[in-house]
């Protein structure tokens, strides 16, 4: 992974093999990114969607293997009990350009993976939600601090 910071914001490469959530968490970490905006396009060969069963209240996965276009990955930065939580959401095609998407459980990059970081100036954090199932952004304790 590579990256540079221009103001409040971080371009990123991910590279061959690298996985975007490990990746993504990693940055977050060493940068003290609390709050953000995630968006990216790339190459994926391995990657694990969900979808939410509401009725449930559980994540049903799919693995898709192969060459596959990133054509949209979109979520945000926030926290859980003191550290990073990524949502993050996917879109990929297959050569016969079927699109899947869904939660983004993980993701290995078969090429490069480029991505935009806006951050935000603060803190949100996450509590479980009994009803909806949920790890749900809260905010009556939302904490506004300046970018390091």
């Amino acid at each position: 992974m590579e990256y540079r910071r221009f103001n409040d914001k971080y371009v990123v490469r991910l590279n061959k093999g690298e996985e975007i959530i490990e990746s993504l968490t990693k940055l977050c970490e060493e940068n003290d990114i609390k709050l953000g905006r995630v968006t990216g396009i790339g190459a994926t060969n391995k990657v694990k969607i969900g979808l939410f069963n509401v009725e449930t209240k559980e994540y049903h996965s799919t693995e898709l293997t192969g060459d596959m276009e990133i054509t949209n990955l979109s979520g945000n930065i926030s926290q859980m009990d003191g550290k990073v939580y990524l949502h993050l959401h996917i879109t990929v095609c297959d050569e016969e350009n079927k699109a899947f998407g869904g939660h983004l459980n993980y993701a290995v990059i078969s090429a490069t993976c480029e991505m935009i970081i806006d951050v935000i100036d603060g803190a949100v954090d996450r509590k479980y939600d009994e009803e909806t199932g949920l790890n749900l952004i809260k905010f009556d304790d939302v904490i506004k601090e300046p970018i390091h």
